[in-house]
């Protein structure tokens, strides 16, 4: 596998009966980059992210992490991979409601290694929730509530992210928020993948992948792409 690969992914297909939910998809994602995935309702996105996420396996093609085969791992497998590689972050939030901000980071600590109150802080000071640690969830708002989840997401200092409708919840100045702290992740060398509807969001992104019947219809690349990478700014769809 390419060095400068994260992910692999060869004539993916994930069918549910006869419904293919992602049907024969290439697609490689590079260390650092930062990728959108956008398309319509059931063309395939969280179908795509969960398979990236650790969450579901391909029916059938193979996925690659680091040139690892996540296709034929199993359930327990993959939970370990995914605790030790990978960040969530989702448009509900599933923060637990009877933690604490610094609990609820402190969790995620907890399934990954030993929990440490000072590291946990220090995530939050990162996302600038430092002075809202001991509140629960329905005592923040949903932007503050977000910026919790990425703190949760970054405190094992995953090498990928993975973002479902991060802003789907938000109003515009906390999207403007959730937006900066994603193009601080990214400056770090963070590899970065954002599924969204929203146009501006997606625009963030080195590449939008987009998806449609579970295919992948177009690739976007910007030229900040084609000059870290050397890829022309105008590939057509699968173009590896």
């Amino acid at each position: 596998m390419d060095s400068q690969k994260v992910y692999d992914l060869t004539a993916v297909s994930r069918r549910y009966g006869d419904l293919a939910a992602l049907d024969n998809v290439d697609l490689a994602i590079r260390k650092g980059e930062w990728l959108s995935i956008v398309g319509p309702s059931g063309s395939g996105k969280t179908t795509l992210m969960n398979i990236l996420g650790c969450m579901d396996t391909p029916t059938s093609g193979t996925v690659l992490l680091d040139g690892q085969h996540l296709d034929r791992q199993g359930e327990r497998e993959l939970a370990v991979i995914r605790r030790q590689r990978i960040g969530l972050i989702f448009q509900k939030f599933h923060l637990i409601k009877h933690l604490t901000a610094l609990e609820n980071v402190m969790v995620a600590q907890y399934y990954h290694s030993v929990p440490d109150e000072a590291e946990a802080r220090e995530a939050l000071e990162r996302v600038g929730m430092g002075a809202r640690a001991s509140h629960l969830p329905r005592e923040m708002s949903g932007g503050e509530q977000q910026r919790v989840c990425v703190a949760r997401a970054l405190i094992n200092s995953p090498s990928v992210v993975l973002a479902d409708e991060p802003t789907g919840n938000l109003d515009e100045a906390n999207e403007r928020i959730v937006l900066d702290l994603f193009h601080q992740l990214h400056d770090d060398g963070t590899t970065l993948i954002v599924v969204t509807h929203d146009s501006t969001v997606a625009a963030q992104g080195q590449r939008q992948v987009i998806l449609n019947h579970g295919r992948i219809e177009r690739v976007i690349e910007t030229e900040d792409y084609a000059r870290m990478f050397g890829a022309s700014a105008a590939a057509p769809a699968g173009v590896r």
